[in-house]
């Protein structure tokens, strides 16, 4: 990874955003699945199931919320299944549309495209500045380190 690049800080405010709305979605299917289940007039089907689920958002949530400061390779990582639990998410709300799920299922297809599309954009820039120099720098020079402290790494110097 590129040594001049920081997390942005609006990734960072995404990650506490996504670990937000995993928590509200998850917690409620941990602790009362059916309750919750037919308030969105969702067949409630097996309990067990949904509490799992809900684990599953839960621990999303908070795997997000712990990992929001931590460097880019651990930011990195994380895209990776943010990416792919969003993509797939998308792929079993449409499933649930077509067999007449209630609105929720909407809600939950609107949110899982938004995030797919936030983490797909990072993950561009990512993979983007893992190969470049510091002259790729996207964002701003804050992070940049001043030209003459960097590590002098020609055979001059020695």
């Amino acid at each position: 990874m590129n040594p001049w690049f920081d997390v942005p800080a609006a990734l960072r405010t995404w990650f506490a955003a996504h670990a937000l709305v995993a928590v509200a979605i998850g917690l409620p299917l941990v602790l009362a699945p059916v309750p919750v289940l037919t308030l969105l007039q969702w067949a409630p089907g097996d309990p067990g199931l949904a509490r799992l689920l809900g684990a599953c958002w839960v621990s999303l949530g908070v795997a997000s919320w712990r990992t929001r400061g931590a460097g880019v390779e651990v930011i990195r990582a994380l895209l990776g299944l943010k990416a792919l639990w969003s993509a797939l998410t998308i792929v079993g709300a449409l499933g649930a549309i077509g067999g007449g799920a209630p609105g929720a299922a909407w809600v939950l297809l609107f949110l899982s495209l938004v995030f797919l599309g936030i983490w797909m954009h990072y993950g561009i820039v990512f993979r983007r500045l893992a190969s470049a120099g510091p002259q790729a720098f996207a964002y701003g020079d804050e992070s940049m380190p001043p030209e003459d402290s960097a590590e002098d790494t020609s055979s001059e110097g020695r």
